[in-house]
């Protein structure tokens, strides 16, 4: 049996990106962190992290990292069930896309949380690459747009999140005056969310039936500063109706191709395992509305 400080060390690493940062967590000296590490590798007789900045796990590593947060997951299900006042939180990790958390994703799990004696690590990535953070063992479950299941987990359909081309009336007037046409996209500015996005990329595609790939760009990694980015008139961009429903009412914005939407699948995917807190997730997820 392998023993959870060691293990615990090494995920920190991962997790923080660094020993030093490690170190800081867990209170302890940064020599203690690698001697922590080094000693599990002896243990294992393999190398576990590469020495790389960030340190990143080996593919023997990751399936250590997989079993330990599989630990903790089910460790937060004990306190959960031990005691109310038990004043020792579990966590529990979630890989999420930007947008549902600065959308419904909050307001969702804000009753289980306040009833639940536990802490959330949310790891937040395009929609399409959160399965990967299931996959290698990072998050026990994640909100993603991909409907396959990854080996050894679950998944439920939460339901579409609708994505329409917007800009400021001003900004329409200045760069469509002639319409949404491809001698015009070439030369306003668009609004993407960062380069792994490509749900402008495909918006354009479906509209004129081939790519147009020479688009000024800015490149907002921020859901709230990217809506402000459009909002405040300095691109156009595909933003969630949740998010822009009031500022269409308002006037504040304006659909460039009314009537035309992209919906993107979103799907809860979770591990295989009887835990308290990831059913009443999934439970959760059930009920949300994404419109």
């Amino acid at each position: 049996m392998y023993d959870y400080k060691l293990l615990e060390a090494m995920a920190t690493v991962v997790n923080e990106g660094g020993f030093d940062k490690a170190a800081e967590t867990l209170n302890i000296t940064q020599s203690a962190v690698s001697q922590r590490i080094k000693l599990l590798e002896e243990q294992t007789g393999m190398i576990l992290i590469n020495r790389t900045t960030p340190p990143k796990p080996t593919s023997i590593g990751t399936v250590f990292l997989k079993h330990y947060f599989m630990v903790n997951t089910l460790e937060a299900d004990l306190n959960k069930n031990i005691s109310r006042e038990n004043d020792q939180a579990g966590s529990i990790a979630i890989g999420i896309n930007a947008d549902s958390l600065a959308t419904w994703f909050s307001n969702s799990i804000y009753k289980t949380l306040k009833n639940s004696n536990i802490t959330i690590a949310l790891y937040i990535d395009d929609q399409d690459e959160t399965h990967k953070l299931l996959k290698d063992g990072t998050v026990a479950g994640c909100i993603s747009s991909h409907e396959k299941t990854v080996q050894g987990c679950s998944s439920l359909f939460i339901g579409s999140m609708e994505y329409r081309m917007a800009a400021t009336i001003e900004f329409s007037k200045k760069y469509f005056h002639n319409g949404f046409n491809k001698e015009a996209v070439k030369k306003a500015p668009a609004v993407i969310f960062n380069r792994k996005d490509d749900l402008h990329k495909k918006f354009l595609k479906q509209h004129f039936g081939d790519d147009v790939t020479d688009v000024p760009k800015h490149y907002v990694p921020s859901s709230e500063s990217f809506a402000d980015f459009i909002i405040n008139g300095f691109g156009y961009g595909m933003i969630p109706l949740l998010q822009s429903k009031e500022h269409f009412e308002k006037g504040k914005l304006i659909e460039l191709v009314p009537s035309k939407s992209i919906f993107v699948n979103l799907y809860w995917h979770t591990w295989n395992l009887n835990s308290l807190i990831l059913n009443e997730l999934s439970e959760v997820f059930k009920g949300v509305k994404l419109y």
